[in-house]
């Protein structure tokens, strides 16, 4: 972990930000890059996102997991077109979870320096999340591969 509660990845895109930003903004389009295994669908079609916005997340059971299926209620907490956008998630009505998923955007040689942070500060469950932290940082990269797949294509 980066700190004592965070796990960040970064890679450049050959992307301007605007155009990952609207993918990122996009709630409807998570699943599309979603690199943790979890996320089956937004439970609204297409969500764009700004300060304050609440969403939803269809996640399903992985099979190395010992998780059924459940949804996710996601808080729009920081939102600055182009540069930053984070939200906290939340199950059962705000009991069980709150980590925050962070994107900083940044114009780059070559395109846009796109970093992403599990900031588990706030969760509830923080203790026991931090074992997950590598699996955590493996599946960032791994949406930050599919991000640059969909918008460098």
């Amino acid at each position: 972990m980066d700190g004592k509660n965070t796990v960040s990845v970064e890679r450049v895109i050959n992307a301007p930000p605007g155009e990952i930003f609207a993918l990122l903004a996009d709630a409807g389009k998570h699943a599309s890059f979603d690199g943790s295994g979890g996320l089956d669908h937004a439970t609204q079609q297409s969500v764009p996102l700004s300060l304050g916005a609440t969403f939803g997340m269809a996640m399903h059971g992985r099979p190395e997991s010992l998780f059924l299926p459940y949804r996710t209620t996601n808080k729009v907490i920081e939102f600055e077109p182009d540069q930053r956008i984070a939200w906290q998630t939340t199950i059962a009505g705000g009991l069980l979870g709150g980590r925050i998923w962070r994107y900083e955007l940044q114009s780059a040689d070559g395109g846009t320096l796109l970093r992403e942070t599990w900031d588990v500060s706030r969760d509830r469950q923080r203790p026991l999340v931090r074992l997950g932290a590598k699996q955590a940082e493996n599946a960032m990269r791994t949406t930050l591969e599919r991000i640059a797949a969909l918008v460098e294509s």
